[in-house]
């Protein structure tokens, strides 16, 4: 019996319960916003000729993730390209009941060494489809499958640019993100239109992996490189010049596609109660950043968790089969797992599809967030409160 989602080889890539969720849970003492002085057209603003992100009248902010969507698998019988069909189905289900303010898809856009080189790019014009109707903004990073023998990160990302009007991403600054890892970003989304100051950060971070294109083809580090570190402290002095101390101003919400090494040690606690969702992938050799040798991607974590304060959760994809959010005990921060959103890539029977969402009920920066996981055909599970209690 064939399996509809072929299971790949990762041995060669380097190497939220709750019934109810009231504003009135929250136990952080009213927001009030504290004015910036400083001009909305300041060299701080990296997105000066794009609209202002910000949270609905109402409040609220939602984000809904896509992760290893691994489009163009078997492009050479039937099978893989009906598996991009699902997935764009998916994707418009999703889009049209969720109706999110901002889409990140979480990295494995494509799976790179399935592609056609002449190609492989147009991939990028058909996942892009689906959200270009949708017209809601987003952020993408990569994943290992994005570096492969026929697509790079930087070229999926100059293609988004092309294709996707209200698309985010961006490369980072020449220098940051090391080989073959240039997705290094940040996102500010404001509480109103006319604030100075943003009151959420969203970050984005390259971790790399797969191979580099052809013909060499060799493997490719499979972690956030240390530039980074230098350039989160950097970024984060920058912030704290224009806008003041994070303190209770503003919060932050991370993504990137290969989990932090520091994940691997917390899957042993996992239980059903604590961290409802699947758990179903064991993290070993290729699941984390860095498996093979643990402190590559150290100088990252700890930057990471110095320097970007209220940070509400560190959010990955690319093991399928996690969907649990859990508190890393050492940076006592929360870390959740994506759901699986593509029909391509490995999985197995009763693992399903779909999406993460994250709702922020408020922009108070220190006041808790929802999350839940949610199946193509709108069965939710996995929901919890990230916040001080949750994961102790």
């Amino acid at each position: 019996m064939r399996i509809l989602m072929r299971r790949f080889t990762r041995l060669g890539y380097a190497a939220f319960l709750v019934s109810a969720f009231h504003t009135a849970s929250v136990s952080a003492a009213p927001f009030v916003q504290t004015p910036v002085q400083g001009s909305v057209n300041d060299d701080l603003n990296p997105y000066p000729d794009k609209p202002r992100l910000t949270f609905k009248p109402d409040g609220t902010f939602k984000l809904t993730v896509f992760s290893d969507l691994h489009f163009g698998e078997n492009p050479w019988d039937d099978w893989g390209p009906q598996q991009d069909v699902n997935s764009l189905k998916l994707m418009r289900t999703v889009l049209g009941s969720e109706r999110p303010d901002y889409v990140v898809i979480n990295g494995d856009l494509i799976t790179g060494e399935n592609t056609f080189r002449e190609n492989s790019t147009l991939l990028i014009d058909e996942i892009m489809a689906p959200i270009n109707e949708a017209k809601v903004p987003f952020s993408s990073t990569h994943g290992n499958h994005d570096n492969q023998a026929n697509i790079t990160h930087i070229e999926e990302i100059e293609r988004e640019l092309e294709v996707a009007p209200m698309s985010y991403t961006r490369a980072g600054p020449n220098g940051v993100g090391g080989t073959l890892g240039p997705g290094n970003y940040w996102v500010p989304i404001y509480a109103k239109e006319s604030d100075l100051a943003p009151i959420l950060i969203l970050w984005f971070f390259d971790s790399r992996g797969g191979f580099s294109p052809n013909p060499n083809s060799i493997p490719v580090p499979d972690w956030v490189d240390a530039s980074v570190a230098d350039w989160i402290k950097s970024e984060s002095e920058a912030m704290e010049t224009a806008w003041g101390p994070a303190g209770s101003s503003r919060a932050a919400l991370t993504f990137m596609h290969i989990p932090p090494h520091a994940i691997q040690a917390v899957q042993p606690t996992i239980t059903a109660q604590k961290n409802p969702g699947l758990n179903a992938d064991f993290l070993g050799s290729g699941s984390v950043q860095d498996s093979a040798s643990a402190g590559n991607d150290k100088p990252f974590w700890d930057a990471l968790n110095t320097h970007i304060e209220n940070l509400h959760a560190i959010v990955s994809g690319h093991d399928h089969g996690n969907e649990w959010c859990a508190r890393e005990p050492t940076k006592n921060v929360i870390f959740c797992f994506d759901k699986h959103s593509g029909y391509g890539g490995y999985g197995q029977a009763g693992w399903g599809f779909g999406v993460r969402n994250i709702l922020f009920h408020t922009p108070n920066p220190k006041a808790s967030v929802e999350t839940w996981i949610r199946l193509e055909a709108g069965e939710t599970r996995a929901r919890v409160i990230l916040d001080d209690n949750y994961g102790r």
